[in-house]
C-alpha cells in the first residue's frame, strides 16, 4: 500500500512539479552559474547508496568553501533563489522522482550523507531500515530547530510505528508547515545542497 501510494503521489507530484522545476531551474542558471539540479550521494534503506536530486540552492561548488556540507544561517553561499526555495521547500521537488524510481518514499527518515552514517551507533542505524523520505516525522515535530541527535529518536520512533494512518497524518501535518515556512534546514549536513 505504501508503495502504492508513492507511485501515486510521486508519479501526479513529478508531472504538476515540472513546470515549477523548469522554471526555477532557468531562475537559478539566470543567478548563477552552473547546473541547476544539484545531484548528492545518499545513503537509503539498509544502507544502499543513491543519488539524491535536488534544485541548487547554493553557489557551484559551495562544498568546497566556507562551512563545508555543513549549512550555516546566513550562509552567503545560498543564492537568492536558493533562498526563496528552501523557505518554500521547492528544491525539494526533484525528490519526488527518488520516490518513482523506488529509491525514496513520500514519507520516511531523511536521507542523509555516509558522514552521519558512520557516526551512527548500532541502535541508530536502525533508522535505515526504512526507505528515506521527503518528509517525516523528524520534519512534523521540529525539523531543524531540533539537534540532530533528538531527530534521529524521532525518526527510530517513526521506523517503530509506522502505519498508513500514521503517513497520512504526517502528510497533514506537512503541508500546513510547509505553507507557513516553519522549520527550514539552516545548519547540518543532512539539509546540505
Amino acid at each position: 500500500m505504501k508503495r502504492l501510494l508513492d507511485l501515486l503521489l510521486g508519479g501526479i507530484g513529478t508531472l504538476l512539479g515540472l513546470p515549477l522545476i523548469a522554471l526555477a531551474a532557468l531562475l537559478i542558471r539566470l543567478e548563477s552559474p552552473g547546473h541547476p539540479i544539484y545531484r548528492q550521494r545518499r545513503v537509503g534503506k539498509d544502507g544502499a547508496p543513491f543519488e539524491i536530486y535536488k534544485l541548487r540552492t547554493m553557489v557551484r561548488g559551495a562544498e568546497f568553501t566556507g562551512a563545508g556540507l555543513a549549512v550555516q544561517e546566513g550562509d552567503d553561499r545560498i543564492t537568492r533563489m536558493g533562498a526563496f526555495l528552501r523557505r518554500t521547500s521547492l528544491d525539494e521537488l526533484p525528490n519526488l522522482w527518488n520516490v518513482v524510481r523506488g529509491e525514496m518514499s513520500i514519507v520516511g527518515p531523511r536521507p542523509t550523507v555516509q558522514v552521519q552514517v558512520d557516526q551512527y551507533s548500532d541502535r541508530q542505524r536502525g533508522r535505515l531500515k526504512v526507505k528515506p523520505g521527503l518528509t517525516g516525522w523528524a520534519q512534523v515535530n521540529g525539523r531543524a530547530s531540533l539537534p540532530w541527535s533528538e531527530r534521529i529518536e524521532l525518526d527510530l520512533w517513526y521506523v517503530e510505528h509506522q502505519s498508513l494512518a500514521l503517513d497520512l497524518k504526517i502528510l497533514s501535518r506537512t503541508w500546513r508547515l510547509v505553507l507557513r515556512g516553519d522549520g527550514l534546514y539552516k545548519g547540518e549536513t543532512g539539509g546540505w545542497r
